[in-house]
């Protein structure tokens, strides 16, 4: 199915992941709302704003707006989701994909960044769909794309060979979304909404997958495309409703179907 005239809102879309998808969709024949918090660019090892990405699309030939959304703020989301409705006309594809990473172990972890992590990668995703399932059941057929990671992969009981400590509040985030993204996908199937997890199959170097590492005065911009994210994501939003429910990667997707 084409995504000519197919409305999409993606979330953390300013750069890295998000900015690549939204560029695909919108390259596909989708209509782009581009979202995210970044509107001026305040750190050089984060380049990349809404608008700059709104504006590629545009010179490209295709469609797109820029709407502010921090989604750690449920009345940001709200109004953006209501912003990007009505300037696209609805909206039919979702794509949660704005998340943080919080670093260090349960000894060292601090609450206000459990907090964080909850707020930005858990209730923000929740919050954004509610918002906008009342324009995805008036379009009669939509996607839902939830962007995960390998860290929600659970890994099993031990003894572990090679035990490590940290970040795993990131992959308890993500294995709840994936978890929710199939309950999600069977409450929705008769409204004929699909709801589906994409995950990078391994590390994208991205500008905040790097950040951390990048040189702050002098920082490599040598980054790298999520060209397997967004080759997945127009496929997925090229399918029938009823394609629901699954948890895939990238790379495997895009072999699997010779994308």
């Amino acid at each position: 199915m084409s995504l000519e005239g197919r409305k999409a809102l993606v979330t953390g879309a300013s750069r890295g992941i998000g900015a690549d998808v939204a560029k695909a969709l919108a390259k596909a024949g989708a209509a782009v709302a581009v979202t995210a918090r970044t509107e001026e660019v305040t750190d050089k090892r984060l380049p990349g704003t809404i608008h700059s990405v709104a504006k590629e699309i545009n010179d490209a030939g295709g469609k797109a707006v820029a709407i502010k959304i921090d989604v750690r703020d449920p009345e940001s989301i709200a109004a953006g989701v209501k912003a990007s409705a009505e300037a696209l006309g609805g909206i039919d594809i979702i794509v949660n994909n704005a998340a943080i990473l919080v670093p260090g172990t349960l000894e060292s972890v601090q609450p206000r960044h459990l907090d964080l992590i909850w707020q930005i990668d858990g209730r923000g995703p929740l919050l954004v769909m509610k918002e906008a399932l009342p324009h995805l059941k008036q379009a009669g057929r939509a996607h839902i794309i939830n962007v995960s990671s390998r860290a929600g992969v659970f890994p099993g009981p031990g003894p572990y060979e090679n035990p490590r400590a940290g970040g795993g509040f990131y992959g308890m985030i993500k294995a709840g979304l994936e978890r929710y993204s199939q309950s999600l996908a069977m409450e929705l199937q008769p409204d004929k909404i699909s709801v589906n997890v994409l995950s990078p199959q391994g590390r994208i170097k991205t500008p905040g997958n790097v950040w951390a590492e990048n040189d702050r005065e002098n920082p490599n911009l040598d980054f790298e495309e999520a060209v397997y994210m967004a080759k997945g994501a127009v496929w997925l939003c090229e399918q029938a409703p009823d394609y629901t429910g699954h948890i895939l990667f990238d790379e495997d997707l895009c072999k699997e179907k010779g994308l």
